[in-house]
């Protein structure tokens, strides 16, 4: 593959269940993956090309750590170009309207909401320069939610809000899509239910699949979402949730 044919896709939150799942199916299918996560190295079974230690809470409070972290990025583009980025990078802050701190609103919202859109705003040119893609990676949580989770739901609601008016403000040039997740299985999930087996038990039946989602049906669907050959899909928020979201419960 020369530099020409080279394809470019930049990775937040790389060393997580569903980055891993995203720098692996990215990989594979001959992309240029540069993952990127707030730990100074990758995890050991992180697939990708070149890897950049990012705070992303950081990169929005501060300009020069941000001018630093992205010139570091785009030394990594041989043609300054990027062909998808993925906004997959978030904090999950469990707290009320009572509790949450103003710290833990505002990191909540830095790294879910404030650093994709600079991450877009620093890398557009990339991006257009080879009419690009960005995938956001929103939840279930920005259209259904539960207790203690103001700050989580808000931020993924105005991402997927952000999503939709990005792909007007940035036209022919970069197509903007996003992923709606529900349960996913990953070690954070699962570790959360490490003492109530039974509520994974039940999480997985609520589900009208019978099942809780993978990490590769969120890498698959960011996939398709980035193709070029999808060029008119643009603007949307695909729901990955086995029907849950189409489910009303009656209480126990």
């Amino acid at each position: 593959m020369t530099k020409n044919e080279q394809k470019f896709a930049l990775i937040t939150g790389a060393n997580g269940g569903i980055g891993q799942a995203l720098c692996k199916t990215f990989t594979e299918e001959g992309y240029e993956v540069i993952a990127t996560d707030v730990h100074e190295q990758p995890t050991e079974s992180l697939i990708f090309s070149r890897y950049v230690s990012i705070d992303l809470n950081k990169l929005v409070e501060s300009e020069s750590y941000a001018t630093d972290r992205t010139n570091e990025i785009k030394s990594l583009l041989p043609n300054r170009e990027l062909h998808a980025l993925i906004n997959n990078a978030a904090i999950q802050i469990l707290g009320g309207v009572d509790s949450l701190t103003r710290a833990d609103w505002n990191q909540t919202l830095n790294v879910n909401l404030q650093a994709p859109f600079f991450l877009v705003q620093t890398l557009k040119n990339e991006l257009e320069a080879c009419r690009g893609s960005i995938v956001n990676i929103s939840s279930i949580h920005a259209k259904l939610t539960k207790r203690n989770f103001v700050a989580y739901a808000t931020s993924k609601s105005a991402l997927s809000g952000m999503t939709k008016a990005m792909s007007v403000d940035l036209g022919a040039k970069v197509k903007v899509n996003g992923v709606a997740p529900a349960a996913i299985e990953t070690e954070m999930l699962i570790s959360g239910f490490s003492e109530n087996r039974e509520g994974l038990a039940k999480l997985n039946d609520y589900h009208p699949t019978g099942t809780i989602g993978e990490p590769r049906e969120v890498a698959t669907t960011a996939l398709f979402l980035a193709n070029s050959n999808t060029r008119f899909l643009n603007g949307e928020i695909l729901e990955i949730n086995g029907g849950i979201g189409n489910c009303l419960h009656d209480p126990d």
